[in-house]
């Protein structure tokens, strides 16, 4: 649970809105359960949409978070 915390936390920080799709299912990246919701296994394909003033700091900073997540977490 932990990676996606950290997801989480780090959404949380700005002001755009943040998606994460998985197998065809979107949630909201701002929030844990739905994130926990996604089922997503380490190494799993993950699209993150991010839509708002800050949205290139924001992608930037959440694919950071999730390039720092060891394989088998």
């Amino acid at each position: 649970m932990r990676p996606s915390a950290a997801f989480v936390e780090t959404a949380g920080r700005f002001q755009s809105t943040v998606n994460v799709k998985h197998e065809g299912r979107t949630v909201n990246g701002k929030s844990l359960w739905d994130l926990l919701l996604l089922a997503a296994m380490p190494g799993s394909e993950l699209t993150i949409e991010v839509d708002g003033p800050d949205a290139s700091a924001a992608l930037d900073a959440l694919v950071t978070v999730l390039e720092t997540i060891p394989e088998d977490s």
